[in-house]
């Protein structure tokens, strides 16, 4: 039975008194026993209040029940200080230790009224007596619970060993971060969804990590999946684990499931896809923004296909320890497609389904696209450099195929696997020397012992004001870069100007 709070029993006390006070003898039995039903007080502090009629005085502290004077409490921060500042729980049981080797060693003479309430003191009153003394020396507060703790708690825990052999539309899901090197400010994540019965992967990009958008991806997803969505296993993500998908997969009669934390082998299935699907495919660039969205959510609607009908996997069959070897057995290798159709459960509604779009997928014509989507998404990722060079234009389906013969002398053909171009740093301010480079390269071949500050102070001298001093290390590096090619000549009878101009660029470069 729920117990009403203290300010309804007050309410009731302030009503039924007056109905109390003008009723019989028996009238008043029968509104005594209603009201001890529903307040639960005993009869005799219900009769009692309904007499006088005067609800509890509720609210501030209750006068006499401080029962540790200041003596206490301040005797109880020096022990807390020479526990060196223990909690509750284990400064109790030590204070009678404590108090005795200090006493012993001169450090503490207690009264014995002051003792006795020590020693009775319990942790939980210690905690709050020291709750002052612990946040003035800046003591760690004590850790409040996320919000998502309650709705974790709520979801039942799956690991890698209970799932079994579950039939398709059981799936694990998992975000993978786009952010390339740094996960500073926003970028796009992948939903990723693998079913454990067919390996069967679907995809879809997240502009921003929030749970509202995350479940209209996943009603969308839905609609994209051959089968029902029987089971939602993911990892405890705040983003999974919130109200909002709880109450999702609740409505829509979805099995939520969670695993345990930092166990990512509770969820190999698409741990495994997040590598050989996701990052294989896109890469490891970091994509922001709508036109990266919309780009990956193209690039996925041809991964899907071409993962899910014509891309072999291998499945875990068993595995037995023998010692300290593991040995696994697997199935042979089959599609997605293929497991979902051999499938005793599969409907046949959903067979039919999927054979009928298996026949209309031309294998070369997805990777064509996928390859034309992955460069897409390179440019995007890599604007600022390849913003400079015009777009190139994705291979006719004939080019692409009798490319597809010789490919492999390429080496690595995916876009998005190749390394990011280095930007060349061109110079960003004009050269202050550049209409004196050819005296001072004169008074330098004619005195070349002659170093940088001489030069520069003859040219101030010559031309005042105009080079300032703070010139001097720009000046160095273009000596530097004649004395090279001086000492060439030297040794090699020649001069060559091809090492002198990369000097010149090199130098240009840092300006």
């Amino acid at each position: 039975m729920r117990r009403v709070s203290m300010a309804t029993r007050d309410e009731l006390v302030a009503v039924t008194a007056e109905r109390y006070a003008r009723a019989g003898r028996r009238e008043r039995g029968l509104i005594l026993d209603g009201f001890t039903a529903v307040t639960g007080f005993h009869r005799r502090h219900a009769t009692r209040l309904l007499r006088s009629g005067l609800p509890r005085i509720g609210g501030g502290p209750r006068p006499g029940r401080r029962v540790y004077g200041e003596a206490v409490r301040e005797t109880l921060v020096v022990l807390w200080e020479a526990s060196d500042r223990v909690c509750g729980k284990r400064l109790r049981p030590l204070v009678p230790v404590l108090v005795e080797a200090m006493e012993r060693n001169g450090h503490l003479q207690l009264a014995p009224e002051v003792r006795v309430s020590l020693l009775a003191m319990s942790a939980a009153t210690m905690d709050r007596a020291l709750r002052q003394a612990r946040d003035g020396a800046g003591g760690r507060r004590r850790r409040r619970a996320a919000p998502s703790a309650a709705v974790r708690r709520s979801v039942p825990v799956r690991t890698f060993s209970d799932w079994g052999d579950p039939a398709p539309g059981y799936v694990e899901a998992d975000l993978v971060a786009h952010s390339g090197p740094t996960a500073k400010g926003s970028f796009v994540q992948t939903l990723v969804l693998t079913d454990i019965a067919t390996g069967w992967t679907e995809c879809a990009p997240l502009l921003v990590r929030e749970q509202g958008l995350l479940v209209e991806v996943l009603g969308e997803l839905r609609k994209r999946m051959p089968f029902a969505l029987l089971g939602f296993d993911t990892d405890n993500d705040i983003v999974f684990m919130n109200e909002t998908v709880r109450d999702y997969c609740t409505a829509a009669g979805v099995e939520f499931t969670r695993c345990r934390p930092y166990r990512k082998n509770d969820q190999a299935w698409v741990e495994q896809k997040n590598g050989a699907v996701v990052r294989r495919i896109v890469g490891y660039r970091r994509l922001e923004g709508l036109e990266a969205a919309a780009a990956l959510a193209q690039l996925y609607g041809a991964v899907r296909l071409f993962v899910n009908f014509f891309q072999p996997s291998f499945k875990l069959a068993e595995k037995a320890r023998e010692g300290a070897k593991v040995r696994k057995r697997y199935h042979p290798p089959a599609t997605p497609y293929q497991r979902l159709v051999a499938d005793p459960r599969t409907g046949e509604e959903v067979r039919l389904r999927v054979m009928a779009l298996h026949a209309t997928l031309d294998p070369v014509e997805l990777l064509r696209a996928i390859r034309a989507m992955q460069q897409r998404l390179v440019e995007i990722a890599d604007r600022p450099v390849a913003g400079e060079r015009a777009k190139p234009t994705a291979p006719s389906l004939e080019a692409f195929l009798t490319g597809l013969r010789t490919a492999w002398q390429e080496g690595e053909v995916r876009p998005t696997a190749r390394p990011k171009e280095t930007a060349r740093r061109l110079r960003r301010r004009p050269d202050p020397f550049a209409a004196v480079t050819a005296q001072l390269e004169a008074w330098f071949m004619a005195e070349p012992w002659r170093t940088s500050r001489e030069l520069l102070e003859r040219l101030q001298a010559e031309q005042p004001g105009s080079h300032p001093a703070g010139l001097l290390r720009t000046l160095q590096r273009r000596v530097k870069t004649w004395r090279r090619g001086e000492a060439h000549r030297l040794v090699f009878g020649t001069a060559t100007t091809e090492e002198a101009m990369k000097g010149d660029a090199a130098m240009g470069s840092r300006l």
